[in-house]
């Protein structure tokens, strides 16, 4: 077992939302109604989340830069995230860059991308594809969407731009997530989330095994490991750690990278809690594989700048 990293780094997955400003039909309707998601009740975050909030749960991981994800925004009111994000305080290093929320088979997408790239903070898009048979777990309204020649058209154009496209979608999702990246070979993805093991069967997740193993073998794929805990809310280090390790063993750390989805994360584990398994499961690497995954990856695929852990030192703690 080598050392545990203990250097500066990366969180490239959180959300930040004013619950005042109502752009958020998702956390909205689950104040209404009390309906459960596929993470289960979301009652302890339908709060406000600004970036104190976030430094108070990361203040202990020496995080020094974080990527905003879209969270949910109203489709009524584009752009509006990016603006509201600009107009925040960041110079402690959250939200130092945005993954902006555009759907991509909408009549406006060119116009709306545009306007989304030619800021310096946004650097890609997320447009979710999970499309679930129960309406609770679903967070797309078609299942077939990454067919759509609208929607790829959409996809077409961001690439275009420069834009990373973030993949969110479940593992029977897969074959045509393959599909795409294929088609797609000069785009940049990110799959979010571990690829989403939320069918915690034994079929499932070997569905989720066999379609992370394809996906891992595309160049121009990267993975996000965050929140499994969402897929697996009696959780354990030993029932999170096969799990990360095939992520690692599919992606290997070089195209990898650990990421929080606070405050989400939170409604199953601590933001310390989170980053304890990370930080021992591995363990077992090399630093220089450790760093990839805590820092180098998102640096390189967000276009953070940032210096080598090596020459920053402790960093700025955020």
């Amino acid at each position: 077992m080598t050392a545990r990293y203990d250097g500066p780094v990366i969180d490239p997955h959180h959300h930040l939302w004013d619950l005042s400003l109502q752009r958020h039909p998702w956390l909205q309707k689950a104040r209404a109604s009390g309906e459960e998601m596929v993470f289960g009740s979301l009652a302890p975050i339908l709060r406000d989340y600004g970036i104190d909030d976030y430094r108070a749960d990361a203040g202990r991981q020496n995080v020094i830069a974080t990527v905003h994800v879209e969270a949910g925004w109203s489709d009524a009111h584009p752009l509006e995230e990016s603006r509201w994000l600009e107009g925040l305080d960041r110079s402690s290093g959250v939200a130092k860059r945005y993954i902006a929320r555009v759907p991509l088979d909408g009549p406006d997408a060119a116009r709306l991308l545009e306007a989304e790239a030619a800021s310096p903070y946004v650097v890609g898009i997320r447009d979710i594809l999970s499309w679930h048979s129960e309406p609770a777990k679903s967070f797309a309204l078609r299942a077939d969407r990454m067919a759509d020649p609208a929607w790829r058209a959409g996809l077409a154009h961001a690439s275009q731009l420069g834009l990373v496209l973030e993949l969110m979608l479940y593992p029977w999702q897969m074959d045509q997530a393959l599909e795409l990246v294929r088609d797609f070979p000069d785009t940049l993805f990110v799959l979010n989330h571990g690829g989403s093991p939320a069918d915690r069967s034994e079929d499932g997740m070997a569905l989720w095994r066999h379609g992370l193993r394809a996906l891992g073998k595309e160049p121009n794929v990267r993975l996000k490991i965050s929140d499994l805990v969402a897929y697996d809310n009696d959780w354990t280090l030993e029932s999170l750690r096969p799990v990360i390790e095939h992520c690692l063993d599919c992606f290997g750390p070089e195209r990898s990278m650990f990421a929080s989805d606070f405050p989400v994360a939170g409604l199953h584990a601590s933001f310390d809690e989170v980053y304890w398994v990370f930080r021992t499961v591995a363990a077992q690497l090399s630093l220089d594989e450790q760093r990839d995954l805590f820092f180098a990856t998102a640096n390189d695929t967000y276009r953070l700048d940032l210096a080598d852990p090596a020459e920053i030192g402790r960093g700025r703690h955020v």
